[in-house]
C-alpha cells in the first residue's frame, strides 16, 4: 500500500487550477495518457500525476515524451510493488531497479486467451530498455529539482547504467536487393490490395527521404511543396525543428497515386481519415518482411538501411547524407560505416585459404 508524500500549503494540481485556464488542456498526448494513468492509481489530490505529466510535456519532441514516459510506467510499478510512493524513492531502491529491469520478465502477450490479456512470461528488459528506464526515471527526478523550491537529491544519480555500444545494432540490416524485394512485396503483393498503395508510398518516403516514423506519420499532405525545382516535404525532425526534404521521383510517383488528389488532412491516413500511429506501421513492415522471407524490420530499421546504402555508394558524401539522415553529429552517421565494416571479416580471407589448403590434403 502506498502512502501519500505530504504536499507543499499549495501543491503541483492547486497551483495550475489557481489560472483562469487549466495549462493542462495544453499537454501533449502522452503527458495526458500518463496522468489519466496515475489519477486512477493515486487519485487527483496527490502530486504524483500533476508532476509526472507536467514533467513529460516538459519534453520537447514527441518521441521523448512517448519513450519516457513508457518508462516511467515501469518504474512506477516497481515503486509501488516495493510498498513505496515515487516521491520519496531514495539512491537503496532506485539501485535496486536496476537488478530489477536486469531479471524481470517482461509483459506479452498471452496466446489464445482474451482480448488485452498480459502476463510475465517474456525475455528480461533489454540493454536498450533499461538504459531507457533508468534514464527516464533519473530525469524525473532532475526535473523536480528543477521545479522544487528547496533543493532535491536524485536517487538516481549513482545508479550505473547499461553500457550501450554505439556501433552495435541487433535488427540484421538489408542488403539493396533486399530491400528491393520488400517493395515489391508492398507493392504487389501486399495481402490487403486496398492498402498496396499506401504500404508502397509508406516505404519509399522512409527510405529514399531517410525519415523518422513519427516524422512522417505527423506530417499532413499542406506540407508538401515545391522548392528550387524539388518537390518537398516539411517535416518536425528529431529535436523539434522543421526542415524541408526533398522527394526524389519514385517517391513523389507513389505518393500521388496513394493520395489520388487528396489535398487536406494527414499525408498517411487509415480508411476513414484519422493519423495513421506507429504500432500499425510496425505491423505493416513485420509483415511484408514475413511475407519477403527476410528478418523482421522495424521503421529506424529502414533508416538505417538507408545511410547504409547511400554510404556505400561510390560517390558518397558523408556531409551530405549526415544532413539528408538529420544527424547533428557526424559520428552518428559514420556509425553504419562501422557497423558495416564489422561484418567484412579479414576471417573469409583466411578461411578461403584454409579450404583450399585442406581440398589438396587428402582424407
Amino acid at each position: 500500500m502506498t502512502t501519500t508524500p505530504p504536499a507543499p500549503a499549495l501543491g503541483p494540481r492547486a497551483t495550475l487550477t489557481a489560472f483562469r485556464r487549466d495549462p493542462r488542456e495544453l499537454w501533449p498526448e502522452h503527458a495526458r495518457k500518463l496522468y489519466d494513468y496515475l489519477v486512477g492509481l493515486y487519485s487527483e489530490d496527490d502530486p504524483l500525476p500533476t508532476l509526472a505529466a507536467a514533467w513529460i510535456a516538459h519534453q520537447r519532441s514527441p518521441n521523448t515524451q512517448k519513450s519516457y514516459a513508457r518508462g516511467f510506467r515501469v518504474f512506477e510499478e516497481f515503486a509501488r510493488e516495493h510498498g513505496a510512493h515515487p516521491l520519496t524513492v531514495s539512491f537503496p531502491l532506485a539501485d535496486t531497479f536496476r537488478l530489477y529491469l536486469e531479471t524481470t520478465p517482461t509483459w506479452v502477450r498471452v496466446k489464445g486467451g482474451r482480448r488485452g490479456e498480459m502476463v510475465r512470461a517474456g525475455e528480461p528488459y533489454s540493454d536498450a530498455s533499461r538504459a531507457n528506464g533508468l534514464s527516464a526515471s533519473s530525469s524525473f527526478y532532475s526535473y523536480l529539482d528543477i521545479v522544487s523550491d528547496t533543493p532535491l537529491k536524485n536517487p538516481f544519480d549513482a545508479v550505473r547504467r547499461p553500457v550501450i555500444d554505439p556501433d552495435y545494432s541487433p535488427t540484421p540490416g538489408y542488403t539493396e536487393a533486399q530491400w528491393a524485394a520488400l517493395v515489391v512485396i508492398a507493392r504487389d503483393h501486399h495481402r490487403v490490395a486496398a492498402y498496396r498503395k499506401r504500404a508502397y508510398a509508406i516505404l519509399l518516403l522512409l527510405y529514399t527521404c531517410c525519415l523518422r516514423i513519427d516524422s512522417l506519420l505527423s506530417a499532413k499532405v499542406e506540407h508538401l511543396g515545391y522548392d528550387q525545382g524539388h518537390h518537398i516535404i516539411k517535416v518536425k525532425v528529431k529535436g523539434g525543428s522543421w526542415r524541408n526534404k526533398p522527394i526524389p521521383p519514385i517517391a513523389w510517383d507513389a505518393l500521388q497515386d496513394y493520395l489520388d488528389g487528396r489535398k487536406t488532412g494527414w499525408l498517411i491516413c487509415t480508411a476513414s481519415g484519422g493519423q495513421l500511429d506507429e504500432p500499425a506501421v510496425w505491423q505493416l513492415l513485420q509483415s511484408l518482411a514475413k511475407r519477403a522471407g527476410l528478418p523482421p524490420r522495424g521503421p529506424h530499421g529502414v533508416k538505417g538501411d538507408a545511410v547504409t546504402h547511400a554510404l556505400a555508394k561510390k560517390d558518397a558524401r558523408p556531409d551530405k547524407i549526415q544532413r539528408w539522415a538529420d544527424h547533428h553529429d557526424s559520428r552518428t552517421t559514420q556509425r553504419y560505416n562501422r557497423r558495416k565494416d564489422n561484418l567484412d571479416s579479414p576471417g573469409y580471407g583466411i578461411g578461403a585459404d584454409l579450404a583450399e589448403t585442406l581440398a589438396d590434403t587428402p582424407t
